[in-house]
């Protein structure tokens, strides 16, 4: 199998929510919320990049999907990180992420490790990273 990716889909508990949140709160385009005519259907993509994509399903419509039983969402089992170019980049994304209602983690500061990162979870309690590290490139940033 080749290393790629194409979609990362998260499980939220309300789509609507999870849709202003990444949206209205982000910034990120989107259509919105598409295949309400389909039980189980109803999703959101958020186009992240060339060749990715982010989608938001119902976690009841994963578990029915993959047969696999509804469980409590683990805030542990999964991060996610948005690089960006500089240590004001990262203040300034993790206030826009505070204003459009994320809970704060930890407040940005400089790491053991040489960067600069906070973290912040979204209203379904999906942690991400905001980082600035001298040693990679932040495409897109």
């Amino acid at each position: 199998m080749k290393p790629h990716l194409t979609l990362i889909t998260l499980g939220v508990d309300d789509l609507e929510r999870a849709v202003r949140f990444y949206r209205d709160g982000l910034g990120w385009p989107t259509e919105g919320v598409i295949g309400t005519e389909f039980a189980h259907g109803a999703v959101a993509f958020f186009d992240l990049q060339p060749g990715l994509r982010l989608g938001l399903w119902p976690r009841a419509s994963i578990a029915h999907d993959t047969g696999l039983p509804l469980a409590a969402a683990s805030p542990t089992s999964l991060t996610l990180a948005h690089n960006v170019g500089s240590a004001a980049q990262v203040d300034a994304v993790m206030a826009q992420a505070k204003a459009a209602g994320a809970h704060i983690l930890k407040q940005a500061r400089h790491t053991s490790w040489g960067g600069y990162a906070g973290y912040f979870q979204d209203p379904d309690q999906h942690v991400w990273e905001v980082a600035f590290n001298p040693q990679w490139e932040a495409e897109g940033a």
